[in-house]
């Protein structure tokens, strides 16, 4: 079979199905394994995952030895991006696949490839919304990092940690890491990261930092990062990495309440995502589309909407989106007057919020439900300042200015309408004033406005 090297170069899976045919299944591993290399560079992650994991099932009818280990250990942290692309990061079979890498490392002894095991944990863990567990694995990272003198652990490990703890809501925290991170971004090694990791590290550390900074009170300088991240996944002709920023900067501009900046990249998004079979992102685009028809007034039919998209990527158990969907269904259903279930799905929101001990939306979660108690039938006034103090609270514990104004506006207007307009414009003149760029955004102009008619 080896006379015919052309075929052997470029339809190693033919090869390799002979082989397992024969018996001959040390040489069937081999070219299982060039197909999937292929398979992967071609974006073609269905494919990988297949022939990976026939190759898999071949290696477990050979003997156990150390080389065999080794080989598994190779073959398990290469299915692993695979299963991320086709089922999500959060699917059971991505923690399977790193848990048993990890089981390897430790059979196989001191090996490089326990940095990436614990870093594909780590993308399980977060996604599934095991926040402290993903912290902990990425404080090991970290340490992991310190004695390598390349550029690729350091942004690696200032990602994961960086990402996990905005996600906690530590936002200070999170911006030192991912800024130190930013530091490392090496352009030209994105591509090859990509297809080993799932999404290149560099696109994810600049799309959280946006987030971060926007929550921080930076909103300029977020979209300044998150389009960094949109044109270093363009460039890198990496599918899975391009849904990511797509989303990234969609949920950025859903912030920043730009619903036509929202649409641009929730329409990419979905057709990128249908045609590469990726379903948590069909899910994200699905329940991003939802939303701009809510935020056009189209209320019953975003809502919809949002709930099928979201549905579609909890499927795939990312229950770190839970709270996010919840939270933003919840407005939506504000919006056309659904006030009691607008309420039950906060409750349900703050809950997961808790579980997954998350700080990132829990201001907003404890604004809204203070606007819709004061949409009910009978108003509930004291309940609804006692949640806009609890957001502001929250925020202020948070660092989180942009978050802080937002609860500050509603309390402020709720102050205006009781009569208390001096003691509104004392709590938000001062929030507004802290401001130094942002302020063609939505929630500045609103507060600016709000500031006129309080003097």
């Amino acid at each position: 079979m080896e006379r015919f090297p052309e075929v052997a170069e470029t339809q190693p899976e033919l090869l390799a199905q002979h082989y397992t045919e024969a018996g001959l299944s040390e040489q069937a591993i081999a070219h299982w394994q060039q197909a999937e290399q292929q398979a992967l560079q071609r974006s073609a992650n269905s494919e990988a995952v297949q022939h990976l994991t026939t190759g898999l099932a071949l290696l477990a009818t050979l003997p156990e030895t150390p080389a065999r280990a080794q080989q598994e250990l190779n073959l398990q942290i290469t299915l692993g991006p695979a299963l991320m692309a086709t089922r999500g990061r959060s699917a059971p079979e991505v923690e399977q696949t790193y848990a048993r890498a990890r089981a390897l490392c430790a059979q196989v002894g001191d090996t490089p490839q326990l940095f990436a095991t614990l870093l594909g944990l780590w993308g399980f863990y977060e996604s599934y919304g095991a926040l402290p567990t993903a912290q902990e694995l990425g404080e090991q990272l970290y340490r992991l990092a310190q004695h390598e003198a390349a550029p690729t652990p350091h942004l690696q490990a200032q990602t994961a940690l960086g990402s996990t703890l905005f996600y906690l809501g530590k936002y200070a925290a999170a911006r030192t890491h991912l800024e130190q991170g930013i530091a490392f971004i090496d352009s030209t090694a994105q591509r090859a990261l990509a297809l080993r990791h799932g999404t290149a590290p560099g696109v994810r550390c600049f799309g959280m930092a946006a987030h971060t900074l926007w929550c921080l009170g930076y909103p300029a300088q977020a979209v300044r990062w998150s389009q960094e991240a949109l044109v270093l996944a363009q460039a890198l002709a990496h599918p899975l990495s391009l849904a990511s920023s797509q989303h990234w900067t969609a949920w950025l501009h859903q912030r920043r309440r730009d619903v036509p900046a929202v649409r641009e990249q929730a329409d990419a998004l979905l057709s990128l995502a249908m045609e590469q079979r990726f379903p948590q992102w069909v899910g994200y685009g699905t329940y991003w589309q939802g939303w701009i028809l809510a935020a056009q007034g189209q209320g019953e039919a975003g809502l919809a909407q949002m709930r099928q998209g979201i549905a579609a990527v909890w499927a795939t158990g990312q229950m770190l989106a839970r709270p996010f969907g919840l939270v933003l269904l919840a407005e939506a259903a504000g919006h056309v007057g659904q006030v009691e279930e607008g309420l039950r799905l906060l409750a349900e929101a703050l809950e997961a919020l808790e579980t997954n001990v998350q700080g990132d939306m829990l201001v907003e979660a404890h604004r809204l439900q203070g606007e819709l108690l004061l949409r009910q039938a009978t108003p509930d006034a004291a309940q609804a300042e006692a949640c806009f103090q609890q957001a502001l609270a929250i925020a202020r514990r948070q660092q989180a200015k942009s978050w802080e104004l937002r609860a500050a506006t509603s309390l402020a207007r709720l102050w205006q309408h009781q009569g208390k307009c001096a003691e509104a414009h004392e709590l938000l003149a001062p929030i507004y004033g802290w401001f130094t760029e942002g302020f063609d955004t939505a929630d500045l102009q609103e507060a600016e406005e709000l500031l006129q008619e309080l003097v």
